[in-house]
């Protein structure tokens, strides 16, 4: 296996890695932001209170691109195990 390849390979995984994050990154993110743009307005600042929405939201967001994340995740493993014999015979 040449290092171009196994560059390529990493890079993939990396492309893989964020796309499947960024769901629940960015749900935690926005949900974060509507919390704290809460907490300014009603100046309650209790540190606890951005932790149940979060955490539901994450929740919502598993639900929904879930099947969606372990897709994409099925799809890079299956097409790294297919090239396996390309990779020991190069």
């Amino acid at each position: 296996m040449s290092p171009e390849h196994a560059m390529t390979i990493g890079r993939h995984a990396l492309e893989i890695t964020f796309m499947v994050a960024a769901p629940l990154l960015l749900t935690a993110l926005a949900t974060g932001l509507i919390v704290s743009i809460f907490q300014a307005a009603t100046q309650i600042n209790e540190m606890t209170l951005s932790f149940i929405p979060k955490l539901l939201a994450m929740f919502a967001a598993l639900a929904l691109a879930g099947p969606w994340m372990l897709q994409v995740m099925l799809d890079y493993i299956e097409r790294l195990y297919a090239s396996i014999p390309w990779m020991v015979n190069s």
